[in-house]
């Protein structure tokens, strides 16, 4: 046994050099039961890149997804649904109730006379555990499908009472997993010794191809002459905003200081506030970085994502904790460095001093590695960039779900 997966399954790296054996082409059909269209947000944009990678190989995938993803009292932000049109390519069947129990019932009834071969389950939050554990157990009784679980989390990052009862129970009818980071795995290891592996987290590639930073700027009316941060995705206390600004603030001070203007030096916050924005305001306020922010703080649609990355100079992680993060192959893609901080699975995909630079998480440490990019710009990190994000592709993903 190599890193709990049994010594019979083949190495990884065969199944990626050699995707024409009959074992992996023999043609599947895959069910992913997890959050899609029309609900919005990075897992069901994954999931649907993900039917379609599976969709490219020559399988058969289709999405089971929520009718009821969260009640009001979990959701924070302004609406669980996407604005976007539905995709025309995938099977999208809006099914679950995840407060219903009936409901768990009468899914998992209807997936076990479906016979999918594999079923593809994402966990992200023990609340869904009842639920999707509920739907798997019935299914597993067509004695057929198989059960694979994408966890991007296991524990929380904001805890509550029957968590791991919770996840426990969720846990037992999955028959492998794949996380996408070191830490999960390690999480998962203290709830289960059944088959584990990580798997990089593939390329958003699902957002269009990148645009010049001239065209992105004049789409959002950011002047070419700034140089531009990005924070890019929703707003919680984890992800460490408020560090962001304190870098920002002690970056325009050395500036300032050292007699070069800080006028042209930006940043832009992307995304949407999923807890009470106003200690942020206090903050921005006390600290008096108005004139250096630029502040776009509605859920951002998928049909604009490529417009904020490619306007940016360099994407900023301040997280206090993390697992791994849907903005880091979404910086790859469009071939964005990236400054992030030294928490959970962020500073294993970010190269040091190659495809962006690792600060502690703290505002200082942040300030200074923010004044270390503006010294050299991006364009001693792009080549490392096209470079390290090979990677991280799709058929890399497929082909670990279907060796189990």
């Amino acid at each position: 046994m190599k890193n709990g997966w049994p010594s019979l399954l083949p190495p990884i790296s065969p199944i990626i050099h050699k995707t024409n054996q009959l074992y992996l082409h023999s043609p599947r059909n895959i069910l992913i039961i997890g959050p899609a269209h029309p609900l919005r947000g990075g897992l069901a944009s994954f999931d649907e890149r993900l039917a379609r990678a599976f969709n490219e190989q020559g399988h058969k995938a289709e999405i089971i997804t929520f009718s009821l993803q969260y009640p009001g009292f979990l959701f924070p932000g302004t609406t669980q649904f996407s604005s976007e049109p539905a995709p025309k390519d995938i099977r999208i069947r809006v099914w679950i109730n995840s407060i219903n129990p009936l409901n768990w019932l009468s899914v998992g009834k209807k997936i076990k006379k479906e016979r999918p071969d594999i079923i593809v389950v994402r966990f992200w939050l023990p609340f869904m555990g009842p639920c999707l554990g509920t739907i798997l157990r019935i299914a597993k009784k067509n004695g057929h499908s198989k059960v694979l679980c994408i966890a991007d989390n296991v524990i929380p990052h904001e805890k509550r009472p029957g968590d791991p009862v919770f996840t426990r129970y969720f846990i037992k009818p999955v028959d492998a997993f794949i996380t996408m980071s070191e830490k999960v795995l390690a999480d998962l290891k203290s709830f289960s010794t059944k088959p584990a592996r990580c798997v990089s987290h593939p390329l958003y590639d699902n957002f269009g191809q990148p645009v010049p930073v001239a065209v992105a700027r004049q789409a959002l009316g950011i002047s070419t002459q700034d140089t531009v941060f990005l924070f890019f995705g929703f707003i919680r206390k984890y992800k460490g905003l408020d560090i962001l600004l304190g870098a920002l603030k002690i970056l325009i001070d050395r500036l300032t200081a050292e007699n070069r203007n800080p006028e042209h030096v930006k940043l832009l916050v992307a995304g949407e506030f999923y807890e009470d924005r106003k200690p942020y305001d206090d903050q921005i306020g006390r600290l008096g970085i108005q004139k250096n922010l630029i502040l776009r703080t509605d859920f951002i649609p998928d049909s604009d994502v490529r417009q904020y990355l490619c306007a940016a100079d360099a994407v900023v992680q301040p997280y206090r904790n993390a697992t791994q993060s849907g903005v880091t192959p979404l910086a790859y893609h469009f071939n964005i460095p990236m400054i992030v901080t030294n928490v959970g699975g962020l500073p294993a995909l970010v190269p040091e001093g190659k495809v962006g630079l690792i600060a502690e998480p703290t505002p200082e440490s942040l300030a200074d590695k923010m004044e270390e990019f503006l010294q050299t710009g991006p364009a001693p990190f792009i080549p490392h960039l096209l470079e390290e994000k090979k990677k991280y592709s799709w058929p890399v993903m497929v082909d670990a779900i279907l060796s189990t």
